[in-house]
């Protein structure tokens, strides 16, 4: 037998697997490196967060990849180039915590690792018949393997994809798997870039939990505070939206959008949420001469209507009302106190964070590709029924070191 499939065979049998789950998501702040300590499976999976640090990217880093993310157009050289590069980048950060960590590489069973997405685009974006769901990430598992010596499973989204999905969002499987209960029914909302939620109802049946992307998240007023304010990344605790007014006109124009009108689940991304976006909506609108401080306050206020508006839809047929669901928020979206205060009077549902069930916040994306990555290796298939959008499958490439 070849020795990398009795390693893995190895872990595979072992009580308890060390996991590093890599994410970095679309809005290229950088990588987030969870090291997890799991035991057990699927429904049975038990998490330890042993150590998590997030390392930003630099502009130069964030530039280069610029040049092809969410972009039709592109050098292709240069995306084969970062492809590599990328693979590079990770591995080295990885070891680089190691190194802080006082960890050594042979600890460590495997590495998860979610990629850079560059392109996503499901028909529902693309709207070419001939053509299927697509999904980019790049940064290369196997130059990850090599270079730090420890067995990565990667690329996580292309069987989602091949098995009729959208590749997107994957979520679901983690936290059916961490935090399905049967004292509530909960609402799994993280806020990304992107919006997206898992509803799990109390009754634990897979075929009634529920996922789907809600709309832009953080994308959109992280890109118009950018554009305004060179200097600045985000809206730090909401400062600019509370100078601002909401503006009916320019929100109406933003949610009118085709996007909204597709039946769950469906996912998208910063191809349709970016700049051009705002700025079409502000034509439609005439709202051109707004004041920037307006803008962002009315950007804030439409990632949460169309948050809140996708949570009540989809929860209308249950057998779950609002005031049994607790939504648990996850991602840079709960830094947001306006956005937060928004959902808040949306929904009238208990709130709280992933921190109240032990999994952080700010790490549980990285922590949710480690469960899968276990999966990969130990877990067996859950069923999560005929919903479209929603195959039964495990996921992940594997790549030995050597």
């Amino acid at each position: 037998m070849n020795t990398n499939i009795e390693s893995l065979y190895r872990i595979a049998q072992k009580p308890t697997r060390t996991i590093i789950g890599l994410m970095s998501g679309t809005s290229l702040d950088g990588l987030d490196v969870a090291l997890c300590e799991i035991s057990g499976a699927s429904k049975s999976t038990v998490v330890q967060l042993k150590k998590f640090k997030t390392i930003p990217y630099s502009e130069a880093i964030k530039a280069e990849i610029r040049k092809v993310f969410a972009k039709k157009t592109i050098d292709f050289q240069h995306l084969a180039l970062l492809n590599e590069w990328i693979g590079i980048l990770h591995a080295n950060l990885v070891l680089d915590c190691l190194k802080e960590w006082n960890i050594a590489p042979a600890e460590v069973d495997l590495i998860a690792s979610h990629g850079q997405t560059v392109m996503h685009a499901p028909k529902i974006l693309h709207q070419q018949v001939q053509f299927p769901n697509a999904t980019l990430q790049i940064g290369d598992g196997d130059h990850i393997a090599v270079r730090t010596g420890i067995i990565t499973i990667s690329d996580f989204r292309q069987k989602h994809v091949a098995a009729g999905g959208e590749g997107a969002p994957l979520a679901i499987y983690g936290d059916y798997y961490l935090f399905g209960s049967e004292k509530e029914n909960r609402i799994m909302l993280n806020i990304g870039g992107i919006g997206n939620f898992t509803f799990l109802p109390k009754n634990q049946n897979p075929e009634h939990v529920f996922v789907t992307d809600t709309g832009t998240g953080n994308t959109l007023i992280d890109a118009f505070v950018k554009l305004h304010f060179p200097k600045m990344s985000y809206d730090k605790d909401a400062q600019i939206a509370r100078k601002g007014t909401i503006n009916a006109e320019l929100l109406q124009a933003l949610k009118d959008n085709s996007f909204f009108k597709e039946p769950f689940p469906k996912t998208t991304g910063p191809e349709l949420f970016n700049l051009d976006y705002i700025q079409s909506a502000m034509t439609e609108s005439q709202t051109q001469h707004l004041p920037v401080e307006d803008v962002v306050a009315t950007l804030t206020r439409f990632s949460a209507e169309t948050a809140a508006e996708a949570i009540l839809y989809a929860i209308q047929n249950s057998e779950a009302t609002t005031d049994t669901i607790t939504v648990y928020v996850s991602g840079g979206g709960i830094h947001n106190p306006l956005l937060m205060e928004y959902l808040n009077d949306l929904l009238p549902c208990s709130f709280k964070n992933t921190n109240d069930l032990g999994i952080s916040a700010d790490a549980k994306e990285a922590i949710l590709f480690a469960v899968l990555a276990n999966e990969t290796v130990a877990g067996g298939t859950t069923h999560f029924g005929t919903k479209k959008g929603i195959p039964s499958v495990t996921m992940g490439k594997i790549s030995f070191p050597n």
